[in-house]
C-alpha cells in the first residue's frame, strides 16, 4: 500500500502550524516582502518564518527573488510548480472554517476552541 500511496510525501511539504499560513498569505496576496509576510502572520516569530520560507523554496513551492540593491530587497511569491497548491488549500481552508462554525454548534465557542489547543 505505501508504494502507492503518496500522501506522505505530500504531507511532509506542508506539516507544521505555519506553512499552510504562509502559503494561503501568498496565494492570496501575490508576491509579498518578508517584512509584509510577518505582518500578515503576528502570532509567527522572524527565525520561525524564515525557516519555513526555506523550506518551502527548498521544496519549490515559493519563489525567493533578492534584488542586488541596498537596503536589499527580498520577495517571496508562490512558484508555478506551487500554484497547483491552491487547488488544495483554499478547500481546507474552507473546511476549517465550517469544522470551526460545527463545533461551536456542537460545544458552544467557548469549548470548540479548546480542541485545537
Amino acid at each position: 500500500m505505501k508504494e502507492y500511496c503518496k500522501f506522505e510525501s505530500a504531507l511532509s511539504i506542508l506539516v507544521g502550524k505555519w506553512k499552510p499560513v504562509i502559503l494561503l498569505q501568498l496565494i492570496s496576496n501575490g508576491t509579498m516582502r518578508f517584512s509584509e509576510l510577518q505582518k500578515s502572520i503576528p502570532d509567527i516569530n522572524k527565525k520561525m518564518l524564515t525557516q519555513q520560507l526555506r523550506e518551502l523554496e527548498y521544496n519549490d513551492i515559493v519563489h525567493r527573488e533578492v534584488y542586488n540593491q541596498v537596503p536589499p530587497k527580498v520577495e517571496y511569491s508562490i512558484s508555478e510548480y506551487g500554484k497547483g497548491l491552491s487547488a488544495v488549500l483554499q478547500p481546507l481552508n474552507d473546511w476549517g472554517a465550517t469544522h470551526i462554525a460545527h463545533m461551536n454548534a456542537l460545544y458552544g465557542e467557548d469549548r470548540a476552541g479548546n480542541e485545537s489547543k
